[in-house]
């Protein structure tokens, strides 16, 4: 069974969440710990996990560490919910390798569209027309098997990082706007600021060591892969 895995510990919280999940015709499965997560994913992976940052047994920053460090793990969908609403906050949610970030208190109707708008990131294809290896120099991007490598070594990157770099490099060098880039990297119907495309811009480059550079601040209008 495919379903949603939600980590919260305070249950009216909880049970607000798995309420307005299932009666958007998810299947839900909710815990209250933090150690016992692992554990569940490895029985039975879920569609995406809702995961809160402040939960007992282990935090939400250490459980998005070890499930984007393991390879059957690395690309599942993570949205990162807490109370913590600095944008330090968020930048280490997104630095670790969240797709998207929720505050507390939330509506539970923007929650709901931005799980929807997650998956349908992680369940894109490839279109008909577009080959399904895009390449440059030695950076390749197999989009049917979602893989990326450098000088043939494999790069671990979130959904978001891969959709970023896909668009950029499907783009051949046309700068492409921070608005441009979230609507076809994180979706257009979630509510991101440039500061949110310009941590994952970030979080990318790292990862792509000096082949970084490759990627091009446009000031004031956005980025291109040159």
């Amino acid at each position: 069974m495919q379903y949603i895995l939600v980590a919260e510990d305070d249950r009216d919280i909880q049970e607000l969440i798995v309420y307005n999940l299932e009666q958007d015709g998810f299947k839900v499965r909710a815990l209250s710990r933090g150690d016992l997560i692992l554990e569940a994913i490895k029985k039975e992976r879920p569609l995406l996990l809702l995961l809160d940052v402040m939960l007992p047994g282990m935090n939400g920053v250490d459980v998005c560490k070890a499930l984007r460090s393991q390879e059957e793990t690395k690309s599942l969908p993570i949205i990162m919910v807490t109370a913590k609403g600095s944008e330090t906050d968020k930048i280490v949610g997104l630095e670790l390798g969240a797709d998207d970030y929720v505050t507390k208190p939330f509506s539970p109707k923007e929650l709901v569209a931005r799980t929807k708008a997650v998956l349908r990131r992680s369940r894109s294809t490839t279109p008909v027309n577009q080959s399904e290896i895009l390449q440059s120099r030695e950076l390749k991007i197999d989009l049917k098997k979602h893989r990326v490598t450098l000088d043939n070594q494999e790069i671990s990157l979130t959904l978001t990082e891969f959709n970023l770099l896909k668009e950029l490099i499907s783009a051949s060098g046309t700068v492409l706007t921070r608005s441009s880039l979230m609507e076809k990297a994180i979706g257009s119907d979630v509510s991101v600021t440039d500061r949110t495309i310009d941590v994952h811009m970030a979080a990318l480059r790292k990862k792509l060591g000096a082949y970084g550079d490759y990627i091009e601040t446009v000031r004031g209008v956005g980025y291109r892969f040159k």
